[in-house]
């Protein structure tokens, strides 16, 4: 769902769930400004907290690392930019799951 959105605003998307021993990048993508790391969240809609609130400090600081690593290896002269999915797990009237996406440029 989130790639899909990705290719619709014009991004390529290069890499996905990007490991490293300092943790994981859910989707690295490119546009013709940014390079992207994209930290997907998905949460139900009666969660306590919202999906971006649970990119927590230490999550961004592991995700920050993993994007140094990344970026030893691919060279680019693309800016990094930090954005966050947030994947809402509704439910329908008739009893069936949808989704709805909202995505926060900069979010960090």
């Amino acid at each position: 769902m989130v790639a899909h959105f990705l290719r619709q605003h014009g991004c390529a998307v290069i890499k996905r769930n990007f490991q490293t021993r300092f943790g994981e990048i859910d989707m690295i993508a490119e546009t013709s400004e940014y390079i992207l790391f994209v930290e997907v969240k998905t949460r139900r809609e009666d969660s306590m907290v919202s999906p971006a609130e649970s990119v927590t400090v230490a999550k961004q600081e592991k995700i920050a690392a993993a994007a140094k690593m990344f970026l030893s290896f691919y060279e680019t002269a693309l800016q990094p930019r930090f954005d966050v999915a947030e994947v809402t797990v509704t439910t329908r009237p008739d009893g069936s799951e949808g989704y709805r996406l909202r995505y926060i440029k900069n979010a960090f």
